[in-house]
């Protein structure tokens, strides 16, 4: 079974490859890893989950924190861009390539706002000896979770359990872009933490949600890309993810429905219609059938 410390292995390590061999790169539209894309709002992109982050008049806040090597890179960039004091630091859920660079941020604000389960399920993750050294949230919500800042309205919402225990979205309402982290891996094979309590039937749920209440004018910024699809789109990518989801949990049904072993159900390497999901990338489809076999066997 894949780990979350073993996905972040394998992330880190195609990522760390990427100036020398890797196609990875090609999702950073320019060299210091800052895209505007409306009205103040932004991502960054150098090595872990996509930041998100809002400059205007009287307002600076980031969504999500990559890690502590990336993150004062960020900052810089941001300090580039504006003298505005940092509002506040929202997590998607509790992944150290979207957590870990916290403590760089901690500096500047005391403010991290993240879903309730996200403390617990970073304590949780956390090696020996590693847990008193993390920037846990400081605000965290149930259900819902609003704020004005600046004249920016930001509107956080929970789905339920999904690729974690405690995936946000975010939206950024007058600009109209919602980011909403690892729900979204834009045809890449994703990372589904049952450890961390992930739940893909419900994540394809989840999707449908955030899909009803999304326009076909809202940018999403996505956690992870295919270089050749690229970190941010349109609501449509939520339905793309739900129908890979959906074809999973069908073929690994079918497949114990007729009686293979585990081991047999991983050889498969490419579900038909997704082949766009199959690049060099840090997960294999075979992780994703392990985990949707576990959900389906506990």
């Amino acid at each position: 079974m894949l780990s979350r410390r073993n996905f972040l292995q394998r992330l880190g390590t195609a990522l760390a490859a990427a100036p020398v061999a890797s196609s990875l790169l090609s999702e950073w539209p320019r060299a210091d890893g800052f895209t505007s894309l409306r009205r103040g709002v932004g991502i960054f992109r150098q090595r872990g989950g996509t930041i998100g982050w809002l400059v205007r008049d009287g307002a600076l806040v980031v969504v999500d924190t990559q890690s502590p090597e990336s993150a004062p890179d960020c900052w810089t960039g941001l300090r580039d861009r504006t003298d505005n004091a940092l509002n506040m630091v929202i997590n998607t859920h509790h992944h150290g390539d979207h957590t870990g660079g916290n403590g760089v941020f901690a500096e500047y604000t005391d403010r991290f706002v993240a879903h309730n389960n996200v403390p617990d399920l970073m304590r949780q993750a956390a090696e020996d000896g590693e847990a008193d050294d993390r920037t846990y949230p400081t605000e965290t919500f149930d259900d819902e979770w609003s704020e004005s800042v600046g004249d920016e309205t930001i509107k956080l919402h929970y789905h339920g359990p999904a690729h974690t225990g405690g995936d946000a979205v975010i939206h950024f309402r007058e600009a109209n872009v919602a980011h909403v982290g690892d729900l979204v891996f834009n045809r890449a094979y994703p990372f589904i933490d049952v450890q961390g309590g992930a739940d893909s039937q419900n994540w394809i749920s989840v999707l449908e949600t955030i899909h009803e209440n999304l326009s076909d004018d809202t940018t999403v910024i996505h956690g992870h890309a295919n270089p050749e699809f690229g970190p941010t789109g349109s609501r449509e990518d939520l339905l793309v993810m739900r129908d890979f989801l959906s074809a999973l949990n069908e073929y690994v049904q079918n497949q114990r429905q007729a009686g293979a072993s585990l081991e047999e159900m991983k050889q498969k390497k490419v579900l038909d219609g997704f082949e766009d999901f199959n690049f060099d990338w840090a997960l294999s489809l075979g992780a994703c059938i392990e985990a949707v076999y576990q959900e389906q066997t506990n």
